[in-house]
């Protein structure tokens, strides 16, 4: 029986950090350097311009970042406000991106690569957009 405690324990002390790392949001550093690999495979830019557009990311998920600590802090967990907010982050960081880049490679970038740095959510039957 003390087994089967200790055990019921250990997995429900598993679960719990488990589930707690899932929830934790990536550093900005971190962020950065995800992207950085996919442009970076997908283009092999040169040093400064990799610098610039790090520099472009990086700004960007420190608004990112601001914008939704302003609004935990207003008590505001509304969906719909967020994206207000945030679009215009994202037209900014996009027109960057774009003198950065050149058209052709932001094209590829907004096609390609983007889609493909979006969290994966597991798709519960509704269709909330």
């Amino acid at each position: 029986m003390k087994t089967k405690v200790l055990m019921l324990v250990v997995v429900m002390f598993t679960a719990i950090i488990t589930v707690n790392a899932q929830f934790q949001r990536r550093t900005v550093e971190e962020r950065v350097k995800m992207v950085h690999s996919k442009i970076d495979s997908a283009f092999k830019f040169d040093t400064q311009k990799m610098a610039n557009i790090d520099s472009i990311f990086a700004n960007f998920y420190r608004s990112q970042d601001q914008v939704r600590e302003e609004m935990r802090n207003g008590g505001g967990q509304d969906r719909q406000a967020m994206r207000e907010k945030m679009q215009p982050l994202t037209e900014d960081r996009n027109q960057k991106l774009k003198a950065a880049m050149g058209d052709n490679d932001f094209k590829i970038w907004k096609e390609q690569i983007e889609p493909s740095m979006r969290p994966k959510r597991p798709n519960d039957g509704s269709n909330n957009q």
